[in-house]
């Protein structure tokens, strides 16, 4: 019996003691502003140590101010050159608000690194058949990646370059009815963009 009392009494001081240390919404709203405080000073070092202590609690956040948090920490890692620790935060933001065509943007070209890596070996093992297989298969896959959000980027904010990285893409993997369906899609997919995230 003494031995279960005090488990209980165990079990509960643990409880109390992680959540005095979860802070509460107001303090993490106020990281929240002190992250973004940051980012518009420029301070480099400070962002990415406010962004990460906050990630961890960034669900306490009103949603769109979650939202646009992660879409800031996406633009934070990638800022830093770790392009995969950007990549789970700009799919988060994508998947949450589909039209914000930023985000799309830079998800297509980070998905575009990887078709790049790919080709690199693809055109290393011209001699391997099966290898050539596989990583055809692979480019592919990331090239069907990619496409989707240059498209939305391409449709909401037209640009030259990222419209030959298109058309060259199907070329590529040699799908003639996508790259001849394009101008309609662009046209459909232009009729919702949204250019800025809003917190509030």
């Amino acid at each position: 019996m003494l031995k279960r009392t005090f488990f209980i009494l165990l079990i509960s001081f643990i409880c109390l003691a992680a959540h005095a240390q979860s802070p509460n919404a107001d303090s993490v709203y106020n990281q929240y502003l002190d992250f973004n405080l940051a980012r518009f000073q420029g301070e480099k070092d400070k962002i990415i140590e406010l962004g990460e202590n906050l990630l961890p609690y960034a669900d306490k956040l009103p949603e769109k101010a979650r939202i646009n948090f992660y879409f800031s920490v996406g633009k934070m890692y990638e800022d830093d050159d770790q392009h995969s620790k950007a990549l789970p935060y700009y799919e988060k933001v994508a998947a949450a608000v589909p039209d914000y065509y930023v985000v799309h943007r830079a998800l297509g070209y980070l998905y575009l690194e990887k078709v790049k890596d790919i080709e690199v070996k693809l055109n290393a093992a011209t001699n391997d058949i099966k290898q050539n297989k596989e990583l055809t298969l692979a480019y592919n896959n990331a090239v069907r990646k990619a496409l989707p959000q240059l498209e939305k980027a391409q449709a909401c904010d037209p640009s030259d370059e990222t419209l030959i990285i298109i058309k060259t893409l199907y070329k590529n993997i040699k799908d003639d009815n996508d790259l001849n369906t394009l101008d309609h899609r662009l046209k459909e997919l232009s009729k919702n963009c949204i250019d800025i995230l809003s917190d509030k």
